[in-house]
């Protein structure tokens, strides 16, 4: 953990130390997730926000679609690609 103090200037606006821009991956331009959670704030990389997002919204949807292994997901997608072949074949 990083724990730094920043001073809030008259515009609302802080900087950055590099340490933390660094860890990041920010650049100058890039945008930031700020999540006001549980009276604190939370500075993010915007990306990896929506990809926790997707991944929580995602928990348990494999097993309600009846994917319980490696052998059931495999058998899934050459379900998938044999339609996506049968459609590719009927459109040409």
């Amino acid at each position: 953990m990083i724990f730094i103090t920043a001073k809030v200037m008259s515009k609302g606006q802080i900087t950055l130390p590099v340490d933390i821009r660094r860890n990041l991956r920010l650049s100058t331009g890039d945008r930031v997730a700020l999540i006001y959670e549980n009276n604190r704030v939370i500075l993010m990389n915007p990306a990896i926000y929506a990809m926790e997002q997707l991944q929580e919204s995602m928990v348990g949807e494999w097993q309600k679609a009846g994917i319980h292994s490696q052998e059931d997901l495999d058998a899934l997608m050459c379900e998938v690609r044999e339609e996506l072949e049968d459609e590719y074949e009927s459109s040409n």
